[in-house]
């Protein structure tokens, strides 16, 4: 046993490696370098004492029924941006990801790559600053830009389903005499609607918590009603309203891995 493992072969070192690791730890260190700052002021009893005071202004947290009513509301309008704003893309990227997958052409299938390229390289944040200014303060302007970026994200996501689907089910009903619409829908297409759902809801999770962020903008919603009391230091109505967000995020996330989960034996 002993002769065996000294005639084992020593694993290589890999270079490159350790090479990435050492120029990982210096852009660290630049990074805390360049930010310059004053750790013994931030650890000094004074900033403590003073971050101390700042998060118990926080508690208790505002229970009147009224601005709870309020805060709830404010919930539900976050809710309906990220909802409607997911389903939106959801149709739109499905419409882009048919020349986006090759379908009518290369000339077709650069430009919709192009087009959702440039979607979702345009950050939810910048989107919303442009539909405030085009469309004015308010929810809608929060769910076109959660729709704009996410159609270039699904869009994608479901070009490259429909790239890895097996061909030969529609090949084969082309060959029967079918039509290639009808091919296309009795053949491909029940083969990634599940993966397709799946990734919308994914995105429904995930514009929930942007939308929440979005409203720092003027988009509505929890997040323009929290940057409100927060400029007026109403810690405690701020608080009802992180504790809203924290509540809304955990519901929708529950629920949408509740459904993936449903959806998982059909995708398998």
């Amino acid at each position: 046993m002993t002769a065996a493992r000294a005639a084992a072969p020593r694993p290589e070192r890999c270079l490159a490696c350790y090479a990435l690791c050492i120029a990982i730890a210096a852009a660290v260190i630049a990074s805390f370098a360049f930010l310059t700052v004053d750790w013994p002021q931030l650890a000094s009893a004074e900033s403590l004492l003073a971050m101390a005071r700042f998060i118990a202004e926080f508690f208790p947290p505002d229970t009147n029924p009224a601005f709870v009513a309020k805060a709830a509301w404010g919930a539900l309008e976050t809710f309906a941006v990220a909802a409607v704003g997911t389903l939106l893309a959801a149709g739109s990227g499905a419409l882009v990801a048919l020349p986006a997958a090759g379908r009518f052409g290369l000339a077709a299938q650069m430009a919709a790559r192009l087009l959702l390229n440039g979607l979702r390289s345009v950050p939810e944040l910048v989107w919303a600053a442009l539909m405030v200014i085009a469309a004015g303060l308010g929810p809608f302007a929060g769910t076109l830009a959660l729709a704009l970026h996410t159609t270039g994200v699904l869009g994608r996501l479901y070009a490259e389903s429909l790239e890895n689907a097996a061909p030969a089910p529609e090949h084969a009903l082309v060959e029967a005499g079918s039509g290639r619409v009808a091919a296309f829908a009795y053949a491909t297409l029940p083969l990634v609607v599940a993966q397709g759902v799946a990734y919308a809801l994914y995105r429904l999770e995930m514009n929930i918590r942007m939308a929440a962020v979005l409203g720092f903008v003027g988009a509505g919603g929890l997040g323009q009603m929290l940057y409100f009391h927060l400029s007026i230091f109403k810690q405690a109505q701020a608080a009802t309203l992180l504790i809203a967000m924290f509540v809304l995020v955990f519901a929708v996330d529950a629920l949408s891995a509740w459904v993936r989960g449903r959806l998982a034996p059909a995708h398998g």
